[in-house]
C-alpha cells in the first residue's frame, strides 16, 4: 500500500484529475488530503463532488482547511464571510449554481465530517496549517489554529539546522511527531515550485491556487508527483491571482 499526502486543490478539478492519473492510484493506496479543496479556480463544488465519489472507492482522509471551514459555514447559513468572499469564496458560490439544495446538503455533511488533523500509526501528523501547543495538537486551545496557523512553518524555516533533535533548544512542538505534513502556505511564496522540507515538516501546498501546480508526495519514498500549472489548465481564468 502506498500513502500519498495531497496539497491544496483550490477548485482546480482538472489539476486533481491529472495528478491522480499520474499517481496511477489503485484501491490499495491511501490518499490524505491536506485541505483547502475550494476557492480559486471555477470548479470548487465539482471538486467536492469528485472527492465524495472518490471516497466511495478509495481509502481517503480529508483534513479541513480554512477555506473549507468558510465554505461549510456558507452552505449551512447561506451567508458568506466577507474575507472568504474576497479570497475565492465568490467563485465557490458561483460553482454551486447548478447544484440542488439536496446536493448542497450532501456537501455540507462532507465538510462537517472532515478531520481537523490525522495522526497515523507511525506518529506522522497531517494537518492543514499547524498548531501552537508545545504539548502537541491534542493540547491546543483553539481548533481554528489547525487551519489558520503559520507559526509552525515559519519556525521550522528559520530554525538553525545545527540544533540536534535531542537538544534542549529543539522545539518541543516538533518532538511529538516523526513527521508533520501541512499545506496552507504556498511554497511559491518562497519561489519554490515543489514541496518543501524544513526540520521534520513537509509543506505540500505548491501554489495551485496561484501560479503553481497541485502536488502529492509518497510519504514513505518521498517521491513527488505534480499536475501541470493550474493557470495553464484554466487559461481563461485568474484563480486567486486576482486577489
Amino acid at each position: 500500500m502506498r500513502t500519498f499526502a495531497v496539497g491544496d486543490i483550490h477548485g482546480g478539478l482538472r489539476g486533481l484529475v491529472q495528478l491522480l492519473e499520474r499517481l496511477k492510484i489503485t484501491n490499495t493506496d491511501q490518499l490524505i488530503f491536506l485541505g483547502d479543496y475550494v476557492d480559486g479556480w471555477s470548479e470548487s463544488a465539482q471538486v467536492i463532488q469528485y472527492l465524495i465519489q472518490l471516497s466511495e472507492t478509495n481509502d481517503c482522509i480529508f483534513i479541513k482547511g480554512n477555506h473549507d471551514a468558510w465554505c461549510e459555514d456558507w452552505l449551512r447559513t447561506n451567508e458568506g464571510d466577507s474575507i472568504w468572499l474576497a479570497h475565492g469564496g465568490e467563485g465557490a458560490v458561483a460553482s454551486y449554481q447548478t447544484f440542488s439544495e439536496e446536493q448542497k446538503k450532501v456537501h455540507l455533511r462532507f465538510f462537517e465530517a472532515m478531520s481537523l488533523y490525522h495522526i497515523d500509526d507511525d506518529k506522522r501528523l497531517f494537518i492543514h496549517a499547524g498548531f501552537t501547543s508545545m504539548h502537541g495538537v491534542e493540547k491546543d486551545y483553539d481548533f481554528r489554529t489547525f487551519y489558520f496557523d503559520r507559526t509552525l512553518w515559519e519556525m521550522t524555516l528559520t530554525m538553525d539546522k545545527r540544533i540536534a533533535k535531542d537538544s534542549k533548544l529543539y522545539p518541543k512542538r516538533l518532538k511529538h511527531y516523526l513527521e508533520i505534513y501541512i499545506g496552507h502556505t504556498p511554497t511559491t511564496n518562497y519561489f519554490k515550485m515543489h514541496p518543501m522540507n524544513a526540520a521534520n515538516v513537509w509543506n505540500i501546498d505548491t501554489g495551485a491556487a496561484f501560479s503553481g501546480r497541485l502536488s502529492a508526495i509518497d510519504i514513505n519514498t518521498k517521491a513527488i508527483f505534480q499536475s501541470d500549472i493550474l493557470k495553464d489548465l484554466y487559461p481563461n481564468e485568474l484563480g486567486r491571482n486576482k486577489n
